[in-house]
């Protein structure tokens, strides 16, 4: 006979992000009793919860007593990190430890989501066991936040993503899809990064793994401690470029290939690629196309009108 399950309650902290929304929208179209907290831009949809603010972060977390908190929130900009680095630990190491401690005191499962950044890129792919060593402030501290939640909860997951795309309020939203205006307004030349590979994953394949991995952890407890999800086409942002342009059918000889290694801002790692297959082993993942999740998330954002009417009608 049937037996009555509760409503499955799952807190998403930066529902107003690019990631965020997805993993909301993920758990909501699941039967998820789903409550999204942001800060700038949460009101009228989600929560307004300043998370430096340990009673906010208290009394949501006691009020709504979530079974799993999915903690997207975050300054993942590694350039504004190197010029804010008290703030960024504020938001990315000392939040992340309290929300920890507070979903240990409900028995909330949580997932923290960290970076391939925390890796120095020099002997991929990386393995969850591999040693970390962030060659930026920015992954240092999203490890020190890893560290930090794992401390105060060991109930934890860890989940290390690379960079995300997806469906975008604006372009800058995301280091992928910044790049479209550069691809359209092809009567200048643009240089784009041809030296770092990199693996642009879609934001609602990591809701999926979210997801997955919460439903998973309310059969089993077992699962916890650290995973890896990435997109497994390596790019670097002049390949993805080509591609953006290949998928709307747009010209890409103004596109420069740079190869050599960035002299400004922060360090980047030259090839994090993550190994996925602790995840993959547990049946757990999706992978969306590039060009198709690419074209999907940037289509309202084509200058060129008529052609999203010959492809779309």
């Amino acid at each position: 006979e049937d037996v009555d399950v509760p409503s499955r309650r799952v807190l998403i902290t930066g529902a107003t992000g690019l990631l965020g929304r997805a993993v909301f929208k993920e758990f909501n179209e699941n039967h998820w009793n789903t409550v999204g907290c942001g800060y700038r831009r949460a009101q009228p949809r989600f929560e307004h919860v300043n998370l430096l603010d340990s009673i906010a972060v208290h009394d949501i977390i006691h009020d709504f007593q979530p079974h799993v908190i999915v903690h997207c929130a975050a300054e993942r900009r590694p350039d504004v990190v190197e010029g804010q680095p008290d703030a960024a630990s504020q938001l990315n190491v000392a939040a992340s430890a309290n929300l920890a401690k507070e979903a240990a005191g409900v028995g909330a499962f949580l997932i923290y989501i960290s970076t391939d950044y925390v890796f120095d890129g020099t002997s991929p792919p990386y393995k969850e066991t591999d040693v970390p060593n962030p060659l930026n402030l920015y992954g240092k501290t999203k490890l020190e936040g890893e560290k930090a939640v794992l401390e105060n909860n060991e109930e934890t997951a860890v989940l290390r993503i690379p960079v995300l795309y997806g469906e975008v309020e604006r372009l800058e939203e995301s280091a992928v899809t910044v790049m479209f205006d550069k691809v359209q307004f092809s009567n200048k030349s643009a240089n784009m990064d041809h030296w770092q590979q990199r693996f642009p994953t879609n934001v609602k394949d990591v809701a999926a793994v979210c997801r997955q991995l919460a439903e998973k952890r309310m059969l089993d407890p077992s699962i916890k401690g650290t995973f890896h999800w990435s997109g497994n086409e390596q790019m670097t942002k002049y390949e993805m470029a080509c591609a953006i342009a290949d998928a709307f059918n747009l010209p890409s000889s103004h596109l420069r290939p740079i190869t050599d290694s960035p002299v400004v801002g922060a360090l980047r790692p030259k090839n994090a690629q993550l190994d996925c297959s602790k995840l993959e082993m547990l049946g757990i993942g999706q992978r969306t196309p590039f060009r198709a999740g690419i074209r999907e998330s940037l289509w309202p954002f084509l200058v060129d009108k008529r052609w999203r009417q010959t492809v779309f009608h």
